[in-house]
């Protein structure tokens, strides 16, 4: 997908309602709520340069009230033959490098620890996003599974046991792993088949998972070849399924939680602007 193209076609435009502007910024107009009153309609551009936001990623919304009435999805990005960073390791083994379980172990731990430093920090936790993200740095430096468990244990019993973490996030976005599967994802969110916080579950589960196989010194199995955000083999990045889903998600939810849906899928645009070269995998 080439940034810029719109990647959910089925939500063009906003139901004809023209748009004024008065210096510089968007006037609302007017559309029958659910309970069939005439309320403002705003239309809101998020991105594609937020902070904790997937790079690159621009959402047109249209809301009535408090409430998100329609969705549409852009990609911005130039094309690159660079491997998205994530992906990267089961990539090369899938052209035929030797690849240990042990890196790529760690490379999914630290994309996950990556991903929930943004979904604890767009919920107000950044005393918890920033101990995830000393994780995942560690991670990326080459910290053994002992050091990485020790680090991870308390952040993710902390997590589990908040009941305000639950509050702010049960019910947010919520997609059943059959629709997940409909839709084409094949990464945490089809695991997880819930909302946002059981996607954040799904996450923090992984992240301890992979943690414990960082030192696997064993060559990488490429019949697995399931990266951060799901299978990097298929006829599509994963995360195009994962923009694709977007617009069923935030539809009809208030936009105070439209961040956290965002943040509980996080996808990766980087997948969507390579281009391989020729004759290598096509992911």
């Amino acid at each position: 997908m080439h940034g810029g193209n719109d990647m959910h076609g089925g939500h063009h435009g906003h139901a004809g309602h023209a748009m004024g502007v008065v210096d510089g910024l968007p006037m609302a107009d007017r559309a029958d709520d659910r309970d069939g009153l005439r309320l403002d309609r705003l239309h809101v551009p998020l991105g594609p340069a937020l902070v904790d936001w997937p790079a690159g990623l621009v959402l047109r919304v249209a809301l009535q009230g408090d409430i998100v009435q329609q969705v549409s999805v852009e990609a911005k990005g130039s094309a690159s033959p660079h491997p998205p960073f994530w992906n990267e390791p089961w990539l090369r083994a899938l052209r035929g490098e030797r690849v240990s379980q042990g890196e790529a172990a760690r490379r999914l731990c630290a994309a996950h620890l990556d991903s929930l430093g943004r979904f604890f920090a767009v919920t107000g936790w950044a005393d918890l996003a920033a101990r995830i993200r000393r994780a995942r740095d560690r991670a990326l430096d080459g910290a053994d599974a002992a050091e990485l468990r020790d680090l991870l244990r308390p952040v993710i019993r902390r997590a589990e046991r908040s009941r305000t973490l639950r509050w702010l996030t049960k019910g947010l976005g919520p997609l059943t792993a059959e629709h997940a599967r409909h839709l084409g994802v094949t990464g945490p969110p089809l695991v997880a088949g819930g909302d946002a916080y059981d996607r954040m579950r799904a996450w923090l589960d992984a992240a301890w998972r992979s943690a414990a196989e960082c030192d696997d010194t064993e060559a990488l199995d490429t019949a697995q070849a399931i990266g951060p955000r799901g299978r990097v083999d298929g006829p599509v990045p994963p995360s195009r399924a994962l923009l694709d889903a977007l617009p069923g998600l935030l539809e009809g939810a208030e936009f105070a939680g439209a961040r956290i849906i965002v943040a509980s899928l996080d996808p990766d645009l980087d997948e969507l602007t390579h281009v391989p070269a020729v004759g290598t995998v096509h992911d």
